[in-house]
């Protein structure tokens, strides 16, 4: 069985003053994703967690529009599908606050943002 959060912390990559000055907007990336590259352009710790803030809204946007064009099943899988993109919402917040890098589990390790 996987361990999603056996994922490898990558903190050690970034400055210590880059992680300590962006923690809130690393955080909130997760809820708006283009808000760290707005408020911290030069930042690599908040432009790490605003890719993973687009893979999450692309991941939940996607998913929601293919389960609900199929019928039934699609329906009844979407609660719990919204339940999971919850989840990763939530460990995004965790570590975005935290000042820890971790990716996301299934998502975390693909960078559309460089």
């Amino acid at each position: 069985m996987t361990d999603f959060n056996a994922e490898t912390n990558q903190t050690p990559t970034f400055t210590a003053e880059d992680i300590e000055g962006n923690k809130v907007m690393a955080g909130l990336a997760y809820i708006l994703f283009f808000l760290p590259l707005v408020a911290c352009p030069d930042s690599p710790f908040g432009r790490y967690h605003a890719n993973q803030g687009l893979l999450l809204l692309l991941l939940g946007l996607g998913g929601s529009i293919i389960l609900s064009i199929i019928p039934i099943v699609g329906w009844v899988l979407l609660p719990f599908f919204a339940l999971f993109v919850m989840v990763l919402a939530i460990m995004g917040l965790i570590n975005g606050f935290t000042g820890k890098v971790k990716a996301l589990p299934i998502i975390g390790k693909y960078q559309l943002i460089k």
